[in-house]
């Protein structure tokens, strides 16, 4: 299938502007049509999705773009341990992301409760300026 510079970066909720830029620095392929307009297929469809989630992961653009030319480059196994190290550190990353998340959501589910729980009247409202005098006074 092909696709135009305008499909491709809805299918991937980014900008042309950014899809020029990875093109350009030979991070993602793509052909050209008889007025030389890029246009993309599967192939640089693959590769935008594994480029998306490196990005998604905090990946530099550096570490996208060395990842990228071990894959084009001949298999060996210190190749093959290149591109697992990359990964591995990104595995890292998004993991870490995960955890942050997952304690930011924990804090908004006990303030959504809190409120929840003013709202019925079962606590008082803690940040009402009436109850901000030091304890004492």
């Amino acid at each position: 299938m092909k696709y135009t510079m305008k499909q491709f970066a809805g299918m991937f909720h980014t900008t042309e502007h950014t899809l020029r830029y990875y093109t350009d620095i030979g991070l993602l392929p793509c052909g050209r049509d008889s007025a030389n307009r890029r246009i993309f297929d599967d192939t640089s469809a693959n590769w935008m999705r594994g480029i998306s989630y490196l990005k998604k992961c905090g990946t530099s653009i550096k570490d996208i773009k060395e990842y990228c030319r071990l894959c084009q480059q001949e298999e060996s196994e210190e190749n093959l341990k290149a591109r697992y190290q990359i990964i591995l550190r990104q595995q890292e990353k998004s993991h870490r992301k995960v955890e942050e998340a997952k304690a930011t959501a924990k804090y908004m589910d006990d303030k959504v409760k809190h409120y929840e729980d003013i709202l019925a009247g079962l606590v008082p409202d803690d940040m009402n300026p009436g109850n901000w005098a030091p304890k004492g006074e």
